[in-house]
């Protein structure tokens, strides 16, 4: 920022001790948004975890972690971490990996037993949550710490929802969302499983429940009409997803074909070659840059031998084989077919083109609105039937387990409100802390941590989690290169550079506060401080 003017005085003038007309600006502490936590749809307050965690103290780092999320194990797995895309660390060298972090606290919590407290008292209410996936846990979880009875209907044979249904186990091993769910069970949480909620007003009436969650994944996978021979095998992506979790895996055959190109497709496709099919092909109508799967989940399953013929559709299936029509994009980068064809042998056709909900449960049920397939919510994600809020997939928004969490603890704010007669006002967000209000200066380069990665054979034969987890030497490290944008940490450097002693330290953890007696103005501390926790305000006279 620019320096304003400022005249200086001699320290023994008449002057040196006046606020008026001679100094036009004054320095003010401040505390700016960290853009990772502006960018974080769980709300994680990540600048602050990773405090603890830099200093060693993990469990402390876990504790502030799950104020927000209960899930951190898990989440450090399976988000794909808008946070680090928002870090202002990439402008120095590379972004802090957030997510990595994130997952050693989540494994070290499960390594050691650490559990949540039990809330101190009960508010006497009693609330239902339908569906044990991200949303739902994460609502139940932060409903019973407010007090409240809760209570999880969940219509499958395990809790996870999606996660467990829907993320293959070589990205998410089933024991991580075991140990985080069994977490928020022994909160007091009542968990039951096989417990299909056909209608939730009965539902709620039967157990004389105060408010209820909706959060039913999206489990109904879509269909597409593909002209197709009576003997050729087209199935959903979701059904062989959730079949992985039976005893009898499903038999794709050993040329196995996946329409589509989000992250369903992706990991349809990896799975495809895990149980041994010699050929899985993914077929999506348009590029690679428009394609919804996150890149670095396509360049894994390229890694894996996983072939995508981009800017291709179907458009017959027989027995054996199927056909498809190369596309080409027009000048204005849409799709549109060519009339070239290809033959491709197919043992199994996937369909990886979305899901739906189930909202049966719905029906009779006054004044909800239900548009495109998902249930119509408030601000406060209120149905329209007072009493029934909804998150989630049952709600408009991007379909990601941060998102269905963020969902969770803001429903469960604004339901503990409502079942108080009142309404829950999150508080006001500060500025965020923009690269530019930051001193790079001061920070020299450190090299991100990079993961370790199982190797190309195992991978390709077996379940085994890909991806692992950093140790404690460099997820220490990883944490510690964490800006601290927009917040004092109590560097030393204002009270070191001020040339007119004006800044006086309160002790550790209490910061600083400016004396105005003394200070001129000058701005040094502003330009000088790294993480940009000061402003230059006008003075008022």
């Amino acid at each position: 920022m620019d320096k304003p003017f400022a005249i200086t005085l001699d320290p023994g003038s008449s002057l040196a001790n006046k606020t008026g007309s001679w100094r036009t600006f004054r320095p003010v502490y401040v505390d700016r948004l960290p853009p990772c936590n502006a960018a974080c749809p769980a709300g994680e307050n990540i600048q602050g975890w990773l405090y603890h965690a830099e200093s060693g103290d993990y469990e402390q780092a876990w504790r502030a972690l799950t104020e927000n999320n209960p899930l951190p194990a898990i989440m450090g797995r399976v988000c794909y971490h808008p946070c680090q895309g928002a870090c202002n660390r990439q402008f120095v060298d590379s972004a802090v990996g957030i997510n990595a972090v994130e997952r050693f606290l989540g494994d070290e919590a499960i390594r050691h037993g650490w559990a949540f407290e039990k809330p101190g008292k009960s508010s006497g209410k009693r609330v239902l949550v339908v569906g044990a996936g991200p949303s739902g846990l994460s609502a139940a979880y932060h409903l019973a710490r407010q007090g409240h009875a809760v209570e999880i209907h969940e219509a499958g044979p395990m809790a996870g929802g999606m996660m467990r249904f829907g993320i293959p186990k070589y990205r998410l091993p089933r024991d991580v969302i075991d140990a985080e769910v069994r977490r928020i069970v022994d909160l007091g949480v009542t968990l039951k499983l096989d417990t299909k909620v056909a209608n939730i007003a009965e539902a709620m009436q039967a157990g004389r429940f105060d408010a209820a969650f909706l959060a039913v994944g999206a489990h109904i996978g879509k269909r597409a009409f593909i002209p197709a021979a009576d003997a050729t095998r087209i199935v959903d992506a979701v059904s062989v997803l959730r079949s992985m979790e039976g005893e009898e895996k499903p038999m794709l055959g050993r040329r196995v074909v996946v329409y589509g190109g989000g992250n369903t497709a992706i990991d349809v496709a990896r799975t495809a070659k895990r149980l041994g099919a010699e050929e899985a092909i993914i077929v999506y109508r348009r590029t690679r840059e428009k394609a919804p799967a996150h890149d670095s989940e396509i360049e894994e399953a390229l890694q894996e031998g996983v072939m995508v013929k981009w800017l291709s559709t179907i458009k017959q299936a027989a027995e054996g084989e199927i056909t498809i029509e190369k596309m080409a994009l027009d000048d204005k980068g849409f799709p549109q077919p060519t009339g070239e064809f290809e033959n491709l042998a197919a043992d199994s056709v996937v369909l990886a083109l979305g899901q739906d909900v189930d909202l049966g449960l719905l029906e009779g049920v006054p004044g909800l609105e239900v548009k495109d397939g998902v249930v119509q919510v408030g601000p406060n994600m209120m149905t329209g039937h007072a009493g029934i809020f909804a998150g989630g997939d049952m709600v408009p928004s991007e379909r990601t387990v941060t998102v269905a969490v963020g969902h969770g603890k803001k429903a469960a704010r604004h339901i503990d409100a409502w079942l108080a007669g009142a309404s829950y006002a999150p508080p006001p967000k500060h500025e965020v802390a923009t690269f530019d209000k930051l001193n790079p200066w001061y920070y020299s380069e450190a090299p991100l941590q990079v993961r370790p990665v199982l190797d190309i054979i195992r991978r390709q034969s077996t379940f085994e989690e890909v991806v692992q987890g950093l140790d404690e030497n460099n997820a220490l490290f990883e944490a510690r290169r964490c800006l601290s944008c927009g917040n004092c940490f109590e560097c030393d450097n204002c009270y070191g550079v001020c040339p007119d002693n004006a800044v006086i330290k309160l002790g550790p953890g209490k910061r600083f506060r400016f004396n105005y007696d003394y200070c001129k103005g000058c701005g040094i501390c502003v330009t000088e401080c790294p993480c940009g926790a000061i402003r230059m305000v006008p003075e008022e006279n």
